[in-house]
């Protein structure tokens, strides 16, 4: 099981990104997925999650700001973000909780880090 995160880059304050995350591999079952985010020097932080039942959880510093969502025919997870602010400037992990076909219980996977730099 692999996931691949997209969709970093650069933006200006007040501008939008969206963040994908595509899981792939022989995948029996994708329970919780989320986003986290990690600055230098600074212990990585949950920005969003969402359950398999689309019950989704966000960080007070995001909330109405950022969406997540997820499509379980792509196996993928998106954050859209909004009004982007200076501090939201970090390397942003896709995480989920995933099922392999080969396994009886859900396991961590992790994404390679995407950068999402806010600056004017």
């Amino acid at each position: 099981v692999q996931l691949q995160a997209s969709g970093g880059g650069l933006v200006q304050p007040g501008g939008s990104l969206k963040l994908s995350c595509a899981a792939s591999g022989s995948i029996k079952y994708i329970n919780q997925m989320g986003w986290y985010r990690q600055v230098p020097g600074k212990q990585r932080e949950l920005v969003a999650g969402i359950s398999d039942r689309d019950s989704t959880y966000y960080a007070d510093s995001v909330k109405g700001r950022f969406t997540i969502s997820r499509d379980n025919a792509k196996n993928t997870v998106y954050l859209q973000m909004n009004n982007l602010k200076l501090e939201d400037t970090a390397v942003y992990y896709c995480h989920g909780d995933i099922q392999p076909s080969s396994a009886a219980y859900g396991m961590n996977y992790w994404g390679k880090g995407t950068l999402v730099t806010v600056s004017s």
